[in-house]
């Protein structure tokens, strides 16, 4: 997809860092976009870099940028993209959810950010926030590469759309949802086309009571965070988008990061501070566990007071010295 010329952010321009428009592709020959982030103050001198993404079905104008252009201010090479089938990258069904294929994406985002002249390959780091957290984890257990890795507001998509929020889905609901999805593709099969599922996030509030949708909606919803080209801001997903998370668990390997550092930060009273602290039991040795006061979810999607980026930059100036 054509890329936008213009700054069109839901944060403002740096003016200590430099910014470029970026394509790569992935193994499966999706072009991904991207926006390169470089501190101005680079004296010739190859830097430590950054992949970011998230969260699960923003764009890169929103808090995965806002995360690499801070940390491009602090002296890292960053690239925050758009997944495959999301935003400006390509890839058809446009808004198509994909395990396999997003967690690869990670990967990408290495290998393009191994071929800027600027970057040190040797010190290369992601940053993975809320879905996409999950997606880093997993394939950071296989992509040595990715010498240290951040999370924020973390979930793992693969665990929720499989049980529900807090593990509640029963297996019968299970099985229903699934019965359903699998007949979705009957009609999908036959008009030629993937059906969209139900609006990520309604268009009001109205008799909205439920406090987890009434937080995403004062993000994604509001002048705050919304972008046209997101699909939380803007549209759905796929309908038979959950059938591959539900058979891929995502954090199986999780160990296998060891010995390199993970950093996971979440909430105080974020809904979804337990997949943080489950994936923390579950990890190896060399992690870290950050719960932050009083926060919510989305209070770490772009709140800059209350994200912690000196932590953030600490954890990475150490582990990609």
């Amino acid at each position: 997809m054509p890329q936008t010329p213009s700054w069109d952010k839901t944060f403002s321009k740096s003016d200590q860092v430099d910014h470029q428009k970026i394509t790569f592709k992935n193994r499966y020959g999706i072009t991904l976009a991207g926006d390169l982030y470089l501190p101005k103050a680079r004296s010739g001198r190859k830097l430590p870099a950054l992949a970011v993404c998230g969260p699960f079905g923003a764009v890169k104008e929103q808090s995965s940028g806002l995360y690499a252009q801070t940390m491009a201010e602090r002296g890292y090479v960053a690239l925050a993209f758009d997944p495959s089938f999301t935003g400006e990258s390509g890839g058809e069904t446009r808004n198509l959810p994909s395990p396999e294929i997003n967690t690869e994406d990670f990967s990408a985002a290495v290998d393009c950010l191994g071929l800027q002249p600027v970057v040190d390959r040797d010190r290369v780091g992601a940053i993975g926030i809320c879905g996409f957290a999950g997606m880093i984890l997993s394939q950071a257990a296989i992509d040595k590469r990715i010498r240290a890795v951040v999370t924020t507001s973390m979930y793992d998509m693969s665990r929720v759309m499989s049980k529900g929020y807090y593990d509640k889905t029963t297996p019968a609901q299970r099985a229903q949802a699934l019965a359903q999805m699998s007949q979705q593709r009957w009609v999908d099969a036959e008009k030629g086309v993937a059906a969209p599922g139900p609006r990520i996030l309604p268009e009001t509030l109205d008799c909205v009571t439920d406090p987890v949708l009434q937080m995403y909606f004062d993000y994604y919803r509001t002048p705050r965070g919304f972008h046209a080209r997101s699909p939380n801001s803007n549209g759905a997903w796929t309908a038979t988008g959950p059938m591959p998370f539900m058979n891929l668990p995502l954090l199986t390997y999780i160990e296998d990061i060891a010995p390199r550092p993970i950093l996971l930060i979440a909430g105080e009273k974020a809904h979804s501070r337990y997949f943080s602290e489950d994936a923390f039991k579950a990890a190896g040795q060399s992690k870290e566990l950050m719960i932050i006061p009083d926060a919510n979810h989305v209070d770490l999607y772009d709140r800059v007071n209350v994200i912690p980026f000196e932590k953030i930059t600490g954890f990475f100036g150490k582990h990609l010295a």
